[in-house]
């Protein structure tokens, strides 16, 4: 059917039609929105108050001597307000690239460890991780990957894993987070 056909048979005003009228521009201006799609009932959404201007904070990036050396293009974490960004880690043993032996849950507790080191760094702690997204080789270690997550995170954080066709320096398993930091 089109547009014009629908405008004709529908009882429901078409947006266009809505914008046009002076009831558009009444709930366009007030604290409700009339939101309209062909073929769909209207539904009322509330608008959130308006807000003074304000800047949001600048992001401040952060490092360390120990990931300064390794020369990484990167920084190993961010702070916007008081949220902190930690960058993808991997497994690899502190102030090198070598990855710690032993497999993936040996990488995975590594991984971990060095999260740990940068989150205290940075004024937080594994206590406090809001979110992480865990980048696995093969899908298949996924159980072996949780069976070190679960000792580690008390608080069991929200978290969202995916396979990847291949990470950084052969890892096996590299994990980024978000926690909190500051009061």
């Amino acid at each position: 059917m089109s547009e014009a056909t629908y405008a004709r048979t529908s009882p429901i005003p078409s947006y266009a039609t809505l914008r046009k009228s002076r009831v558009g521009t009444f709930l366009r201006n007030s604290a409700l929105v009339l939101v309209c799609a062909p073929l769909a009932a209207c539904v009322s959404v509330e608008r959130a108050p308006a807000r003074a201007a304000s800047r949001p904070p600048a992001p401040e990036f952060l490092s360390s001597p120990a990931t300064e050396a390794l020369a990484l293009p990167f920084s190993e974490a961010a702070r916007v307000g008081d949220l902190l960004f930690v960058s993808g880690q991997i497994g690899n043993l502190p102030g090198s690239l070598e990855l710690a032996p032993g497999g993936i849950q040996a990488e995975t507790q590594q991984t971990l460890d060095n999260i740990a080191a940068i989150l205290a760094r940075h004024g937080s702690s594994l206590d406090r991780v809001a979110k992480c997204t865990v980048f696995l080789l093969d899908m298949a270690e996924w159980p072996a990957l949780n069976e070190i997550w679960v000792r580690t995170f008390h608080n069991k954080p929200a978290r969202s894993a995916l396979g990847a066709s291949g990470l950084a320096k052969g890892a096996r398993v590299e994990i980024e987070c978000v926690a909190a930091a500051g009061d």
